[in-house]
């Protein structure tokens, strides 16, 4: 997990019922729609050909609509004849998904429309009905774990240091649309104020368990949560619990600022839209630390030298690290590598 300028490439898979896509070849931008379809519930048979009294063969030349239509309750679907006329309606808003062999229709609800934005800037490299695949050239960042649907809006931020926690003080309407760089630590309270004032995401160290349980759930985990309608977006670079970012991590923000960004859900990455030569990228690969009570996740700087077997307040015995933030279990270290 370090910044890189790169190609990157983004799989956003489609629900079904996908009716409009972005072709391939298609250059598109962050935030743009790039799939809209429908969802639609348990289909109704209908009868057709036996209630106009025609024969099934005959039905595709009184219908007035064609198959996979979208009709309003009501609109006429077939009709024959013109002083005794016999006529087929639609018993409710829906889409007509299939015509039998024996003439009768399938006529499926309308549940949900849905529509899918892009969160690259790029060219459309794959476009099926399950799926949009996009590549483009931005600055990333490889997080734990994203919460929260996709976001797109302008890089700002929100602390004045690495350290520091995201206070809710800080946030208000003027920061709507924009993605917050949120420090070591962000509370569900600053999370949840920035939802409501409209707040397009939140990129931060680490997040309190208890915080994610409050605004996505208790079914929420350390890979994700599901799916639900208004919840904020959150990507956690760190972890979870309280963190320090690492100077390597948090300096490339600086530059960025006022950039248009977008957090993938899915892939728990964050993309600038930046130029290359807007910042040099670090040399120096952080190592962090789990602290021995799993409660932090912390940066290793400064002079550190091995210790020999540590016996640790869990009474586990194992190799250490001395460090300024004190003895670190050397199984509980990580250096961050490029993504």
């Amino acid at each position: 997990m370090s910044w890189r300028f790169a190609d990157q490439r983004v799989r956003q898979p489609l629900p079904l019922g996908a009716s409009q896509r972005a072709a391939v070849g298609q250059r598109v931008r962050a935030g743009e729609v790039v799939a809209n379809g429908t969802t639609f519930g348990e289909p109704v048979r209908l009868l057709g050909a036996r209630r106009l009294g025609v024969a099934p063969v005959d039905l595709p030349q009184v219908m007035r609509v064609p198959p996979g239509a979208e009709l309003e309750r009501g609109a006429i679907i077939a009709r024959t004849g013109r002083r005794f006329a016999r006529a087929l309606s639609a018993p409710f808003d829906g889409r007509i998904v299939h015509v039998r062999a024996n003439g009768d229709l399938e006529f499926a609800p309308v549940i949900d429309r849905w529509s899918v934005r892009a969160a690259l800037d790029g060219v459309v490299m794959e476009s099926t009905d399950w799926a949009i695949t996009i590549e483009g050239a931005a600055w990333a960042i490889q997080g734990v774990v994203a919460y929260g649907p996709d976001a797109v809006g302008e890089l700002t931020l929100a602390v004045d240091g690495r350290a520091d926690e995201l206070a809710p003080s800080r946030i208000d309407v003027r920061l709507r649309d924009r993605i917050l760089i949120g420090g070591g630590r962000s509370a569900a309270e600053a999370i949840a104020r920035a939802h409501a004032c409209g707040v397009a995401g939140i990129v931060t160290g680490a997040v309190p368990a208890a915080g994610l349980r409050t605004l996505f759930g208790d079914e929420v985990s350390a890979r994700g949560a599901a799916p639900v309608a208004d919840t904020p977006t959150v990507l956690c670079l760190l972890g979870f619990g309280t963190s320090q970012l690492p100077a390597e991590v948090f300096s490339p923000f600086l530059p960025l600022v006022g950039a248009r960004a977008a957090i993938h859900g899915a892939s728990a990455r964050l993309f600038v839209f930046a130029s290359s030569g807007v910042m040099a990228v670090p040399t120096i690969a952080p190592t962090l630390a789990l602290a021995p009570d799993w409660s932090a996740v912390m940066p290793i700087e400064g002079s550190a030298s091995p210790a020999n077997e540590v016996t640790f307040t869990s009474e586990v015995v194992a190799n250490a690290l001395e460090t300024a933030v004190g003895t670190v279990p050397t199984g509980n270290l990580r250096t961050l590598e490029p993504v």
